[in-house]
C-alpha cells in the first residue's frame, strides 16, 4: 500500500471509534507502505472530541520528542465538518527499543497494542495500564547534530 491509500483511506471514518478501526483494519500500529515499516501515530478532532495516540502511556509527542521532526506527517479530514488530524508515520527502524506499549484513545474510548519484536497484538486496556511500568524507556533515534545544524541554517 502506498502512503497516499493510507491516509484517504481515514477520511472514511465517521466517529472516532471508526477511525481506529480503519487504522486497526489497515494494521496500525505498525504498518508497511511503500516497502518500509512504520509505527503509526494520529492525533487531532473529531467534531470538538480531541483524540490522540499513547506510547507506553505518554501522548506521543511528547514519547517521540525530536524525533518527531525526522517523521512524516499528512493532514487528514474526515467526512463530517470539523473532524481530522494529522497521521504521522514515524520509521519503525528508528526505534531502539524491542517492546512498547501502543494506544489510540479519546477521553472515553481507546484501542491498546503491546508490540513486542517487531509484532503487534491489541490487548485490553487493564493489560495496558498494568504494563506501563513495567516497560523499558521508549527510545528512538532523534536528529544527529549534524542534522539539527542543517534544520537551523535551512529555517535561519
Amino acid at each position: 500500500m502506498k502512503v497516499e491509500g493510507f491516509v484517504a483511506s481515514l477520511r472514511n471514518a465517521e466517529t472516532i471509534g471508526g477511525l481506529f478501526k480503519i487504522l486497526s483494519e489497515k494494521g496500525a500500529p505498525l504498518v508497511e507502505l511503500d516497502g518500509k515499516r512504520f509505527l503509526i501515530v494520529v492525533e487531532g478532532d473529531f467534531e470538538g472530541r480531541r483524540f490522540w495516540t499513547e506510547i507506553n502511556g505518554e501522548k506521543a509527542n511528547q514519547a517521540l520528542g525530536d524525533a518527531m521532526l525526522n517523521s512524516s506527517s499528512f493532514p487528514f479530514k474526515c467526512r463530517k465538518p470539523y473532524t481530522g488530524g494529522n497521521v504521522i508515520f514515524v520509521d519503525f527502524g528508528d526505534i531502539e527499543v524491542e517492546e512498547f506499549l501502543v494506544a489510540y484513545r479519546d477521553p472515553e474510548y481507546g484501542i491498546f497494542y503491546r508490540v513486542r519484536n517487531g509484532e503487534a497484538e491489541e490487548i485490553t486496556k487493564e493489560d495496558y495500564e498494568g504494563l506501563i511500568p513495567k516497560m523499558p524507556e521508549f527510545k528512538i533515534k532523534s536528529m544527529s547534530e549534524e542534522q539539527m545544524d542543517m534544520m537551523g541554517a535551512f529555517f535561519g
